[in-house]
């Protein structure tokens, strides 16, 4: 092919399933705006520059910096009308080992350390080159972000890698996230930053590593005396009339500000709808710019950082098992697949598309809620539509999502139950409900929460047989006195024991449930994004499924394959290798690996 956009096409064995799938997908593809085998010359110009990066995430704000301190021209293309995608709504938990603001809290990490433990949390999933890759570049690209931009960033200490007890692993964890940043570095963009998944209470500076005694300030004293850092943080801030930003919204803000200082535009309201190829070579992406179609070229390469496909209901069926929703995600709403699609339609493999960055989420009436301590602390339990036990409930939140699909074909557990009762509510802060006060009468209305004083009105309620939810609470609250889950593990591992109360002996994971009334919680499988995409080589190069790579081509983020395969390694595991590609497809485009 010579020039123009390619032409759709599904690569693999011709399935009936996967060709209806094609053709949904290519249909779809027009109806978005694609431009089937137009030429260049059809196309309005919108400029040149040597690399073209499409999403203004992690990934790709990271890969636009590093681009721009190789001294390549650069331009970020972004669909929505905000900068940041998923990474702005996030924790920003990042995940790269040896990074130098660990080293320098004293974690003792070491290479060999890390490269065993990402091995044995990984398996043969991913291959060892990229594997190696993440690992060698993460930290320079963590220190070309701090070097280019005004991020600077926290070790949270505590927050256990999600498998301690392989080997490598840190029960003290790795993961490190933004430091407050002051807004105003970014002067009037600051207003197109996206929003956060959920707001801080007003007044008060957050992190990430807050929340776990934030849910304990009602009986705890250092959560007490955290809830009061945070509020004389904000505080302070007011004092100094800064625009205090914490987690994913420091994130993206700070890497937009290192954009600003290198000179990088950043176009949004611009979706990608194709690929642009000339004499097999990817030279520009197609979009639509101020309502018209364009082409931008880029001459040494295009970098797909463009997110996963968690909002595209038809990639969702064709690639995921059954049932999922597009409502139950707390990606960008942005996120449908472009990308993705745009690279398959070359001829590039896909790979880990049946999977996501799962957690179990409550689906409340205004957005999914995605439960991290609530399914932890002690006094709750999650049941499935039989009324029993099926999962140890502080696992690693992706692991709690796989077991869910993996029991529901034989015993369904899609939606799940987390059982509480008052004593729980009375103690721990849920969502962003403080203890003892009551939850909102629309979580009720939907059907996301039932409250009843027996057990067996609230399993009439929810629809379980009552004298299985009455056997299975009686016995998870012998286990709980005992204090060891001989059924489910829960609080063996180290990091079960994150997001509890350590005031509950002998386990702080696990205490009986006594005080009515009892509370269920509906739980749905939600993601924080999908982890399947492009496939791609150690320097974050698309690859076809001989193998041979798409030239001019690369991915990083959601868009690619994820480097932990099935599996994640700790907090972070989607934001520090998102950040480590983008770097790694810059700098192989620059000609510096």
């Amino acid at each position: 092919m010579t020039s123009g956009t390619h032409s759709a096409g599904t690569p693999g064995s011709p399935s009936r399933r996967r060709l209806l799938a094609g053709a949904a997908g290519a249909g779809l593809a027009v109806a978005a705006g694609v431009q089937q085998g137009a030429h260049a010359a059809d196309l309005r110009p919108l400029g040149t520059y040597d690399v073209v990066v499409i999403g203004s995430g992690a990934a790709g704000m990271t890969a636009a910096l590093t681009a721009a301190r190789q001294g390549l021209s650069c331009v970020v293309l972004e669909k929505a009308p905000t900068f940041g995608g998923s990474a702005a709504r996030s924790g920003a938990g990042i995940w790269i080992p040896n990074n130098s603001v660990i080293l320098a809290a004293g974690v003792p990490d070491t290479p060999a350390k890390a490269a065993a433990y990402l091995a044995a949390v990984v398996g043969r999933d991913v291959p060892a080159d990229r594997q190696r890759a993440f690992l060698t570049h993460g930290p320079a690209a963590l220190s070309l972000v701090m070097a280019h931009s005004p991020l600077r960033f926290r070790w949270m200490e505590g927050y256990s890698d999600y498998y301690p007890e392989l080997p490598g692993g840190l029960p003290n964890g790795r993961s490190i996230e933004p430091d407050q940043l002051d807004g105003r570095v970014l002067g009037a963009e600051l207003a197109r930053l996206n929003p956060p998944y959920m707001d801080v209470p007003a007044g008060t500076v957050v992190f990430s590593a807050d929340f776990k005694w934030l849910a304990l300030a009602a009986v705890n004293a250092r959560g007490a005396a955290v809830a009061a850092q945070c509020l004389a943080r904000g505080a302070k801030a007011a004092a100094l009339g800064q625009k205090p930003l914490t987690m994913g919204q420091a994130l993206a803000a700070g890497l937009r500000a290192g954009l600003a200082s290198a000179g990088v535009p950043v176009w949004l309201n611009t979706p990608l709808t194709d690929l642009h190829i000339e004499n097999g070579t990817v030279t520009g992406a197609v979009v639509t710019r101020d309502g018209d179609p364009g082409l931008v070229r880029a001459r040494r390469g295009v970098i797909v950082g463009s997110g996963g496909f968690e909002h595209n209901a038809a990639m969702r069926e064709r690639f995921q098992r059954q049932p999922v929703g597009t409502d139950w995600t707390v990606g960008a709403k942005e996120n449908t697949g472009d990308g993705i699609r745009a690279g398959e339609r070359l001829g590039a493999a896909l790979d880990l598309m049946d999977d996501a960055w799962w957690g179990p989420a409550i689906p409340l009436p205004d957005q999914p809620y995605f439960c991290l301590a609530e399914r932890t602390l002690p006094g709750g339990l999650l049941v499935n539509a039989s009324g029993r036990r099926f999962v140890n409930e502080a696992a690693p939140y992706s692991d709690v999502v796989h077991t869910m699909y993996d029991v529901h074909d034989t015993d369904p557990a899609i939606p799940s139950w987390l059982i509480v009762d008052q004593n729980y509510r009375n103690r721990y802060l849920f969502r962003d409900i403080a203890p003892t006060l009551p939850l909102p009468a629309e979580w009720y209305d939907s059907g996301a929460v039932h409250k009843a004083w027996t057990l067996d009105a609230l399993a009439a309620s929810i629809g379980v047989p009552p004298a299985a939810l009455r056997t299975t609470v009686d016995r998870f609250n012998t286990l709980a006195l005992r204090g060891e889950d001989s059924d489910h593990h829960r609080g063996d591992s180290a990091y079960d024991h994150y997001y509890t109360d350590p005031s509950v002996l002998p386990n702080s994971c696990l205490a009986p449930l006594w005080l009515p009334p009892y509370h269920a919680f509906r739980v749905v499988p939600g993601d924080l994004g999908t982890k399947g995409g492009l496939r791609t080589d150690a320097r974050a190069r698309v690859l076809r499924e001989d193998g041979s790579v798409i030239p001019g081509l690369y991915a990083a983020g959601n868009a690619s394959a994820a480097v932990m395969g099935h599996s994640y390694a700790g907090a972070g595991s989607t934001i520090g290798p998102a950040m480590t590609f983008g770097y790694v497809a810059a700098r192989d485009a620059a000609g510096a690996l």
